[in-house]
């Protein structure tokens, strides 16, 4: 392609992506948002990369996504960035993965636009499965960031969707067996009470990068009634064109059933 043909395509595509960003923002923005981050390893081993690459460069991605969330008024982002399966990969693998949460939650809660934006940064999952290193990480940016509520960031690490029912049901348990809650009284919001994202309203859209067209236990609960949408583009080559498309796509199913 030559420079002439690619400077128009650029030109066209930055106009079309102007014009869909202001549809967005004239419409219903989704309060809560689930990110399921998928493609990492399989971008990398298309470029001829080691699989820890791919993962750098879908850090890299969250941090872009974030930029646009805030920009169309998204205020709420979970984003599923490691399951309890992934526990089962190589032990290089693994230990390259929490090397990078715990630089990229440092990073996060030292970054002025953490404290510019007001963002709150919360980590949810089996957290006492991770390393000390990633544990002090967590705690680091929980603490730099605690007060905030104009942005919320929730990072799911060794995150189960199952697990985290299963947890609140042992705690609804512990609360019968001690006489503080009577079991005619358990309903769907004292459940909810027990999960990681208790106090949260439930993410209006879960989208997933990488084609595939599951959830692959993620807030199974609270997904209940969320849209779901999938992007056939792997995670660290999402593009801001595909976000606003599923926020889009989002928009026109309230507006087709009346929400």
């Amino acid at each position: 392609m030559s420079s002439i043909a690619k400077g128009l395509a650029e030109t066209a595509y930055k106009a079309y992506e102007a014009k869909l960003l202001k549809m967005v923002k004239s419409g219903k923005i989704p309060k809560h948002v689930g990110i399921i981050m998928d493609g990492n390893r399989r971008f990398a081993r298309e470029m001829g990369m080691e699989p820890i690459e791919g993962h750098r460069l879908g850090k890299n991605k969250l941090e872009e996504l974030l930029e646009w969330c805030r920009e169309v008024g998204i205020r709420i982002v979970t984003v599923y960035a490691f399951s309890t399966e992934n526990f089962r990969r190589s032990h290089e693998e693994v230990d390259e993965l929490m090397n990078i949460f715990v630089e990229s939650l440092k990073n996060a809660a030292d970054d002025e636009r953490t404290h510019r934006y007001k963002m709150r940064i919360r980590v949810i999952g089996q957290t006492n499965l991770l390393p000390e290193k990633v544990r002090k990480a967590i705690k680091y940016a929980e603490e730099k960031t605690k007060n905030y509520e104009k942005f919320l960031l929730n990072v799911a690490i060794a995150y189960g969707g199952r697990e985290e029912i299963v947890n609140a049901i042992k705690k609804i348990v512990t609360e019968v067996k001690e006489g503080r809650l009577n079991v005619e009284n358990i309903d769907e919001k004292i459940i909810k009470k027990y999960l990681y994202t208790g106090e949260l309203p439930d993410p209006d859209l879960i989208f997933r990068t990488s084609g595939e067209e599951r959830i692959s236990n993620f807030l199974l609960w609270q997904s209940a009634y969320s849209e779901l949408y999938f992007a056939d583009v792997y995670w660290p080559t999402l593009r801001k064109i595909d976000f606003l498309r599923a926020i889009r796509a989002y928009q026109l199913r309230q507006r087709r059933f009346g929400r």
